[in-house]
């Protein structure tokens, strides 16, 4: 009887010793793969900045040109309370280092951002975080392009991209979506390049300032200053992405800094 209850015990001691040493070995292999994870993220950010900026071309431009290429532009910290582009010391003093800050995780935290009305949540996204990076472009003459992230609801889910626009705060110089789960095919469209093409050159604002970019039903007239052509069969996702450019474009958003940005 003894034997049996010992052959018990050898067994659990056996599995609990195999359990502790399988917890630390994923443990220890989950913080180690994190730096890694970490720079993975940072370096699909820098793309898609890029690729909104017209910087990187798939199949044509490569992976290892990335850091080399977003040496090029500076990043900057916007304060959307207050209206203003913090400096790099004031962005330090808040806490925030540009090149970590995750803005989509901070807009779900109460700490770090706003609850958006019903009247100023075109986008349909619920908070907004305070803050936002933005990546600025320059050449020898000053500011090229001006980078800004984007997002909005789409059909089926949050639309995450980037919006780049020329130096005068109001052309678009390219856009792209990252992150979104629209239908494949029908909304899943917005990442098609031959769509995302028809948006440069377009103009967000009107000659009053107003916010004038539309994606239209069906094709856009020719020689239109401010419509998108609209995405086949996928409405409520054409009308997202025209709302989340909306949103980020007005007061809610980058509208009242996109002067200071403009002069970097």
């Amino acid at each position: 009887m003894s034997d049996g209850k010992d052959s018990m015990r050898s067994i659990i001691t056996v599995a609990v010793s195999v359990c502790f040493v399988c917890a630390v070995f994923v443990s220890a292999t989950s913080v180690s793969l994190k730096p890694q994870q970490r720079i993975n993220k940072e370096l699909d950010r820098n793309k898609n900045v890029l690729v909104a900026a017209g910087l990187f071309e798939e199949d044509v431009t490569s992976l290892s040109e990335i850091p080399q290429l977003f040496e090029r532009f500076e990043t900057r910290v916007v304060d959307f309370q207050e209206g203003r582009v913090l400096s790099e010391e004031e962005a330090a003093a808040v806490g925030i280092d540009p090149a970590r800050y995750d803005q989509r995780k901070a807009a779900k935290d109460a700490a770090l951002s706003i609850e958006l009305t019903d009247s100023q949540d075109v986008a349909s996204i619920s908070r907004r975080a305070r803050y936002s990076v933005v990546y600025l472009l320059r050449d020898d003459s000053g500011i090229e392009k001006i980078v800004l992230p984007v997002h909005g609801y789409g059909l089926w889910s949050v639309m995450y991209g980037f919006l780049a626009l020329e130096s005068d705060g109001s052309t678009v110089g390219g856009i792209t979506f990252y992150d979104q789960k629209e239908t494949a095919g029908l909304g899943g469209e917005v990442e098609n390049p031959a769509w995302k093409a028809g948006w440069r050159g377009k103009q967000v604002f009107d000659d009053a300032g107003d916010i004038a970019l539309r994606v239209v039903k069906g094709k856009a007239m020719q020689g239109s200053a401010h419509d998108i052509d609209g995405l086949s069969g996928a409405t409520l996702t054409s009308r997202g992405v025209q709302n989340l450019v909306a949103f980020w474009m007005g007061d809610d958003g980058f509208g009242p800094v996109l002067e200071v940005l403009k002069r970097g």
